[in-house]
Order: structure tokens, then sequence, then C-alpha cells
């Protein structure tokens, strides 16, 4: 069976989502966790000096500019750090085609002219799931999901999948959760189709990012 951009955002609706081996490697296979990690929204923790960062403005945050450089920065292509990656060429493409759809978006941290960091997703209902991050300075990343995070409050969405529970993500409050828990939390977020990705601005000052996550519901 090839797999096209409808059927991966069927996966997705389904609780799936595809995997490779490693970058080199021409096949997929599907992952469906027993245990699933999520951030609530309604509980992200905000390190202080994080927010400081945020605050100071260290780095020029864009959305859905550079998605393909994002992808293959995660993938550890184009300067990235990561020796081995899930993410192959299969990917880069479906997902890019998800991207000229506007169901994958890309939250870009640059210094200069220069992407120091960042991550990308996809989003279905008020659902978003993150897949992956990447960082070529110091907090660029965090500074990237502090943003994600900050849209998506505003925005109105219920769930954040992010797939793994990691010692990084857990600083954020990220917790797991079981398989029939996650799916019926998916299956709310996806009733629900009133969740707007750019309900908050693209250019937004970082004192408004922060007041975002302060003032949630």
């Amino acid at each position: 069976m090839t797999l096209t951009p409808d059927l991966l955002l069927h996966a997705y609706a389904s609780g799936i989502f595809p995997m490779a081996e490693s970058r080199d490697d021409g096949d997929l296979f599907w992952v469906d966790p027993k245990v699933r990690a999520i951030i609530p929204l309604d509980g992200f923790h905000l390190p202080r000096r994080l927010a400081r960062t945020v605050r100071q403005g260290k780095f020029s945050v864009r959305i859905d500019t550079a998605f393909r450089p994002v992808m293959e920065a995660c993938a550890g292509g184009a300067g990235g750090e990561r020796r081995e990656s899930w993410i192959n060429d299969t990917i880069l493409r479906l997902y890019g085609a998800l991207f000229e759809r506007g169901v994958c978006h890309s939250v870009e941290c640059w210094s200069g002219d220069e992407l120091v960091g960042g991550l990308y997703g996809l989003h279905l209902g008020a659902a978003f799931f993150g897949e992956s991050m990447f960082s070529r300075a110091t907090d660029a990343s965090k500074v990237a999901l502090v943003y994600l995070v900050a849209r998506l409050i505003r925005g109105g969405f219920t769930l954040l999948d992010t797939q793994f529970l990691t010692p990084h993500l857990a600083r954020f409050g990220c917790v797991e959760i079981s398989r029939d828990v996650y799916h019926s939390r998916l299956n709310a977020a996806l009733a629900n189709k009133n969740a707007d990705y750019f309900a908050l601005g693209v250019d937004e000052a970082p004192e408004t990012i922060l007041q975002s996550l302060i003032h949630r519901s």
C-alpha cells in the first residue's frame, strides 16, 4: 500500500503515526504505543530562566517560513547534530505535502539569518501532534516549544501529543497516559472544530507569548 498524505492524516486520527528505522531506510512502520506522552496545556511548566530568555527576545521566532529546513535539521541534515533519525525521505515528502495543505507547521528560532532551532508537527481539530525539534543554540528548541504552547492555548487546542516522554520534555510538565485515555482525549479533540492555529499572530511580542501562558484557561 502506498502511503499518501490522506492516509497519513487518517492514521493520526486513529491514534497511530509512522517512523523509519533510520534516515536511510526507505520503509516505514506504524506506531501505537501502549503509553502515550502529552503535555497538558493547562499544566505546562515554564522555568523562570527560560521565561527570562523569552522575554529578552534572544531569538527571532517565525512561523511556517522554513518548514523543510526545520524537518531536515530534525533529521540531522544541513548541519543538524543528530547522527541517527527516524525521519527518512518518505516522511520528508509526506509532511511537506501536508505543509502545503496548511496541516503541518513549523516554529523556528532565528539568530539573524541563521536558523538555530525549531520544531514541527501537524494539527487535526483541536489536537496538535509534535513530531520533532532541534537546537543549534542554547535554549532555541525550548523557546520554540514555549511559542508553540502559547499558540495552542490561544487557539483553543486541547491536546498536545509528544508521542514519547523524555527527560527534556518532563521539565515542561509532559506526562504519560494510557492508550485508552489517549484515544478518548484524541477523539474529543478531533470533534472540536473551533481550534484556530493562527488565533495568535505570527509576529507577536515575547511579552504577549508569556501572557498567553499566564492567562491560559
